[in-house]
Order: C-alpha cells, then sequence, then structure tokens
C-alpha cells in the first residue's frame, strides 16, 4: 500500500509518536535521553516548533508539537537522522534504529489539545518508568516536572499550557495538577491517535448504526487526523489543495530561478541587489517575499536559503514571517 502524504501547515498541531524498531529499545540509558533532549533544545527553537507536551521512554517517545517556520516534518528527519547517527556510533551498530516513518496526528486543538497534554505525561506512569504518581512530577524526561515547577526546561512552552487551566501561576498548576491526577487510571486511549470521521462519530460501531450498513459509503476515516467531521473534513481540503497548488506551479515552470525572477522583476532591481548585504527597504522586502515563497510554495528549507543568502535560519525564518505579511498586504501571487 503506498504511502500517504504528510498533512501539514504553519500552526498546526501534532501528536507525534516514535518507535524503536521491533520495540528495541532507543533509550538505553539517560545519556541517551540527555542527547535528545539536547537535540530538541537546539532544534524547536531554530524552526519556532512550539512544544507542549513530551515524554521519552526506552522504546518510544511522544511530543505535542504546533508546527512553525519549518514543516514537521523536516524537524523530525533532523531530529531523528541526528540521533540515529549518534545512537549508532555510540552502540557500534548499523541499520534502522526507528520503526518504519514516526506517526504525526494532526488534532483539533479545542477538544483533544488538555487531553493530549495529559495523556503523554501519563505515559512514564503507564510504563512503569516511575513506581507511583508522586514520583512522576520528578521524572526528567516528561514535561510534567516543569509544568509543576519543579524544574525549568528552555524550549519547552509551559506558559502557553498552563494559560488553559488558570491566569495566575499557582491556581494554574494546581488545576492542571488536579486535572492530570483525574486521568491516572484511564489506561491507553486509542483513540488520541487519530481515526479521522471515524473517531469524532464515536467509532465504528456507532457509524454502522448511524448509517445503516453504508457507513464507507459517508464516512471517510483518516488516521493522521483526530477531530470532529468539520475539521477533519477542512485538513483533507487543504492538503488537496496545496497538492493542487504545487502541481500547477510545477506545470508553470516554477523553481528557484524563476522565482528570482520574479521577484527582481516585481521590485525592479539587479539579481545582485537580492543577494547583496544592506537594509535599503526594497532589498529587504525582495529578499523576505522570495524567501517566504520559495519556503512556502516550493518546500525549500530554511537551512538552503540560509546558506543561499549567508544569513542565520533565524534571520530566514523571520524573512519569511515578513515576506507573509509583504504578499498578504499587497496581494502578490506566484499565479494570477
Amino acid at each position: 500500500m503506498p504511502r500517504t502524504g504528510r498533512l501539514d501547515a504553519p500552526g498546526m498541531l501534532h501528536h507525534v509518536i516514535i518507535r524503536g524498531i521491533e520495540k528495541k529499545k532507543i533509550f538505553r540509558d539517560e545519556h541517551d535521553q540527555e542527547n535528545m533532549v539536547e537535540r530538541l533544545g537546539k532544534l524547536l527553537p531554530e524552526t519556532n516548533t512550539s512544544c507542549y507536551a513530551w515524554a521519552l521512554m526506552t522504546n518510544h517517545a511522544h511530543f505535542l508539537f504546533r508546527t512553525g517556520s519549518v514543516p514537521i516534518s523536516k524537524v523530525m528527519m533532523r531530529l531523528l537522522t541526528g540521533y540515529a547517527v549518534y545512537f549508532n556510533r555510540r552502540y557500534r551498530r548499523h541499520g534502522v534504529l526507528f520503526q518504519n516513518r514516526y506517526k504525526s496526528i494532526i488534532c483539533q486543538e479545542d477538544l483533544y489539545f488538555k487531553e493530549l497534554v495529559r495523556y503523554i505525561h501519563l505515559n512514564p506512569l503507564r510504563a512503569g518508568m516511575v513506581s507511583g504518581y508522586s514520583q512522576l512530577r520528578n521524572y526528567r524526561y516528561c514535561g510534567h516536572g516543569s509544568l509543576l515547577g519543579v524544574r525549568e526546561t528552555h524550549w519547552y512552552d509551559t506558559k502557553y499550557v498552563l494559560s488553559l487551566f488558570g491566569s495566575r501561576l499557582k491556581k494554574a498548576r494546581e488545576k492542571y495538577q488536579e486535572y492530570v491526577s483525574e486521568g491516572r487510571n484511564q489506561g491507553r486511549k486509542p483513540e488520541l491517535v487519530g481515526g479521522g470521521l471515524i473517531r469524532s462519530h464515536g467509532g465504528w460501531e456507532e457509524v454502522k448504526k448511524r448509517f445503516k450498513g453504508k457507513a464507507r459509503q459517508w464516512v471517510k476515516s483518516d488516521e493522521r487526523i483526530l477531530g470532529g467531521s468539520e475539521f477533519v473534513e477542512q485538513i483533507l481540503h487543504m492538503a488537496e489543495e496545496s497538492l493542487s497548488r504545487e502541481a500547477e506551479l510545477k506545470r508553470n515552470g516554477y523553481d528557484l530561478k524563476k522565482l528570482e525572477e520574479k521577484v527582481v522583476e516585481l521590485y525592479a532591481i539587479d539579481q545582485k541587489d537580492l543577494y547583496a548585504k544592506g537594509r535599503q527597504k526594497d532589498r529587504v522586502a525582495a529578499r523576505s517575499l522570495y524567501c517566504y515563497w520559495a519556503a512556502r510554495a516550493l518546500n525549500t528549507s530554511l537551512t538552503e536559503l540560509a546558506q543561499k543568502f549567508s544569513l542565520t535560519i533565524a534571520a530566514i525564518s523571520y524573512a519569511v514571517k515578513r515576506g507573509e505579511e509583504i504578499a498578504e498586504n499587497n496581494k502578490y501571487q506566484l499565479l494570477d
């Protein structure tokens, strides 16, 4: 069966799951877990990826990410490739470390955000990594302790998570702790790993009852999405539009060279001015628009653009944001 494509867009919420091949350990000791934490600490700020929940076990890990300036697929490729190289070198092994592709499920925030935070942070307890719930706060490789103020993790967005439990820090932490504690005996929750419209109707049995045996004719299911009917339809429609637009751009011969020509013509500057140092307004605007279209329309990595312009990834990320504003405010489009 062919692989289904990744669904993503800036601002999307993803429940990401990684597992070791054949259920083997991907973290053999704390040194391995520390290595993963260090990689997250460098990669997430670089890509403006927000993390709202995380937990590292022995043979798998869970994360709740929000897409920033770089697609989740590229973030995960960098994270997992780098870690696999480290792991294989340390243990003098060869071959694949992770089971298939990582799993990424787009989630409807208003329905599932808090429940996913709780589910992910209870994983170490369910996996027996800690002796009891009271010890979960002290488990260093999970976001739970950071939310309770036990430790600080600079790349972990505790502020946003706690804001959903209260406006005052102390009260928010109390409410969060109470909410997580209430879920201790819920066990594994397979409904939190996707399922599209079928999940939104309460599972296949409910779907069959509702549609009287014609479920497959009326209801779509997509394991890449966790949300209600309208949300799933919206995400799938967005993905179809994105693919259609990408194909149309290719049919019209768009690549980085043609993109460069369009931007240079739009701003009436020379090609060399696009790459020249300086803060002249037209050059900055042209460079920003170019970076935005290259990253979002042609799926060019921020690393490649950083090398192209001799800038940092952070600077390119800001340029992409400026470019998006310029395109929206001036109604600039690649295709008329």
